[in-house]
């Protein structure tokens, strides 16, 4: 008898500690997974449920704070669409990716993700992007879509209106395809930062996979 229990009690044993190390290896799975490296940013988010507003970081450090909102819809351009995660990354002031590294994983430090709500709605608190390239390039801002049951996808690149780089040719382009990507800035002076809106429709402005 004292055997059979013996017995059952290293069993037991044996199965909290299998538990506990499947439960570590989840969590490290979890924590870089093993596509980690390949993946779209849009999916590395830490938080455990995102929601329909995100600041980038250090938003309250820079000069031309900014806030963009605006609503994502279905294809009819009609129908709010909800659950869909719209992540963006963005230069420095100066015009520099500034990169970090997590995981052997090199990322752009200003980014962020956002979910829409049943309304539809998102809203970042950003800066305004330095030009890349010494002030070759336009000042834009790098999303990417992933709407419920859909791959992930590009879309075209959020532009400033007052951005000496956006030549009349490129801007003509850009208004005959999508102007709402042409971000035009007014100041709140009730929060002290600019603010710009811009709509989305899905499957209207997917560029490629990523």
């Amino acid at each position: 008898m004292k055997k059979t229990i013996s017995l059952l009690g290293i069993l037991c044993l044996l199965f909290f500690i299998n538990k506990s190390f499947a439960q570590e290896s989840a969590s490290l799975t979890n924590k870089a997974p093993v596509d980690f490296k390949k993946r779209s940013p849009v999916y590395d988010y830490k938080e455990k449920q995102l929601n329909n507003v995100d600041t980038i970081p250090d938003f309250a450090s820079k000069t031309n704070k900014l806030k963009i909102t605006g609503t994502i819809y279905e294809s009819d351009g009609v129908t709010p669409a909800k659950n869909v995660i719209l992540f963006i990354h963005q230069t420095d002031e100066n015009g520099n990716f500034e990169l970090k590294r997590e995981n052997k994983k090199r990322y752009v430090h200003h980014r962020g993700w956002v979910k829409t709500n049943d309304d539809g709605k998102y809203t970042f608190y950003t800066f305004v992007p330095g030009s890349y390239f010494h002030g070759k390039e336009l000042k834009q801002i790098l999303p990417i879509i992933k709407a419920p049951g859909e791959e992930e996808h590009k879309i075209e690149s959020y532009v400033f209106n007052d951005d000496p780089s956006l030549k009349d040719s490129c801007r003509e382009e850009i208004e005959k395809t999508n102007p709402k990507r042409i971000l035009s800035l007014t100041f709140d002076t009730e929060e002290g930062l600019f603010v710009s809106k811009r709509d989305i429709v899905l499957g209207k402005e997917e560029t490629e996979s990523y």
